[in-house]
């Protein structure tokens, strides 16, 4: 029995732990974010067309990324059960076989996004003024889509170890480059000629793949992978794991390409409004998910470890820390809406609109926080099946369902769609915590 100093010690040195662990995860997801940010606000100065365009190629990438966030999730979660149960060469061979599968399936995805790319574009109903700049940068974020993947893959790995320092390195290095190469891309700086939203798709690729590279280098020396015949029995654990994430990304993405519709109806400025938005909700939005994987990775690890009490009290510290920062976030985001829009462009209607969607965002954020990180600790213990059933249930049966309704034959105004992905949280919220709650720890085996 832990006396009464000894139990405050030891939350102190998990809250270290939860900290030292999940800061370098937060700063890698802002960072990752901060790439798409910086394309929309770089091409700000072309017009709200482009960055419309510019958002809907994105969105592409992000439900192309579903499948390999599954991966990744399932490498992140095997490979912190082994690598706390002390089995680190198997950890390993879980490594690189994921890495081989993710290649893999980048070159089907990358098929899948040079050939129909652009009719998805035109099916969500982008009007001929966004397809112009549509078409090409479709293309091109699709030509280099490999590297992205093996960014992402082997971001998973590191972080099932332990390791969120290098990868936040790798994101820090894209970031840097990515700011260098674009503006004189974009607008035909220093030498280079203009090349407008193609500059930008240019700029993420090559940043992207010297991040890759980057990664890929560290790996090796660090020893992270066993190079050799795939381990296919750990393979198939790390997709009995992933698949439940990748369709829960499904879900997500595909939802959203429906809500994006929905919203691409009310207007050119509505749906530029909808993107800026979001780009600026994932300076909270993206810590947030960061503080999710953390609780994955120290649920895993602590799991593997058999360290029951451990666990419980990371999630704990992992959900206080999420809570504090997007709260935090969330008044920045009600107090400041106009100016925070106005960063972006200076497009009246726009910032109107915009402005508004933050408010609304604004109280979205606590509810975030505690889905993120619930449903972060319930991957951890491999629960990820019940996870994708909350995720398909509140975008399906909530947010496109209640929008579609709003929209359609009601004609609400954009502002009834927007907040509808308010419920859709709150439930969410609801569900995740409920689980987690009655999930016994000690039985958890992967």
């Amino acid at each position: 029995m832990l006396s009464r100093g000894s139990g405050v010690r030891k939350r102190v040195s998990i809250r270290r732990n939860v900290a030292a662990l999940s800061m370098p995860v937060l700063l890698s997801s802002l960072f990752q974010r901060l790439v798409s940010i910086v394309d929309i606000f770089m091409v700000g100065g072309l017009g709200a067309a482009a960055i419309a365009a510019t958002g809907l190629g994105q969105l592409l990438i992000f439900v192309v990324m579903t499948v390999f966030w599954g991966l990744a999730t399932g490498a992140t979660v095997v490979i912190a059960h082994l690598w706390g149960a002390g089995r680190r060469l198997e950890a390993r061979r879980a490594a690189f076989a994921s890495l081989l599968f993710s290649a893999l399936l980048a070159v089907a995805a990358t098929l899948l996004g040079l050939f129909f790319g652009e009719d998805v574009a035109r099916f969500m109903g982008a009007s001929s003024d966004v397809m112009a700049f549509a078409s090409d940068y479709i293309r091109l974020v699709f030509l280099y889509f490999a590297f992205t993947a093996g960014l992402n893959t082997l971001s998973a790995i590191m972080q099932g170890t332990g390791n969120t320092k290098t990868p936040m390195q790798a994101v820090i290095l894209v970031n840097i480059l990515h700011i260098v190469i674009a503006y004189p891309l974009i607008y035909g700086h220093y030498g280079f000629p203009r090349m407008g939203v193609v500059g930008a798709a240019y700029a993420i690729n090559l940043s992207e793949m010297c991040g890759f590279i980057y990664l890929l280098v560290q790996a090796l020396r660090k020893g992270y992978l066993k190079v050799g015949r795939p381990d296919l029995v750990l393979l198939r654990k790390v997709w009995n794991i992933g698949y439940p994430v990748a369709l829960e990304r499904i879900a997500q993405q595909s939802g959203q390409l429906f809500y994006s519709k929905f919203i691409i109806g009310y207007g050119t400025a509505a749906y530029a409004a909808h993107q800026i938005g979001l780009s600026i909700e994932s300076l909270s939005f993206m810590p947030g998910a960061g503080m999710g994987i953390a609780a994955s990775t120290l649920m895993g690890q602590a799991l593997g470890a058999r360290k029951i009490r451990r666990a419980h009290l990371s999630h704990t510290e992992a959900l206080r820390l999420a809570i504090l920062v997007m709260a935090a976030m969330a008044l920045l985001f009600f107090c400041l809406p106009h100016q925070l829009i106005a960063l972006f462009t200076s497009d009246a209607e726009v910032i109107e609109k915009g402005s508004v969607f933050l408010r609304l965002v604004a109280f979205a954020q606590v509810p975030l926080a505690i889905s993120f990180v619930y449903a972060g600790s319930l991957r951890g213990t491999g629960d990820t099946h019940y996870v994708f059933l909350v995720t398909l249930i509140a975008m399906w049966g909530i947010r496109v369902l209640f929008s579609y309704i709003a929209a359609v034959p009601l004609h609400l105004s954009l502002y009834a769609v927007w907040g509808v992905f308010l419920i859709d949280w709150f439930f969410r919220a609801a569900a995740f915590a409920w689980r987690y709650q009655r999930r016994d720890l000690h039985s958890v085996t992967i």
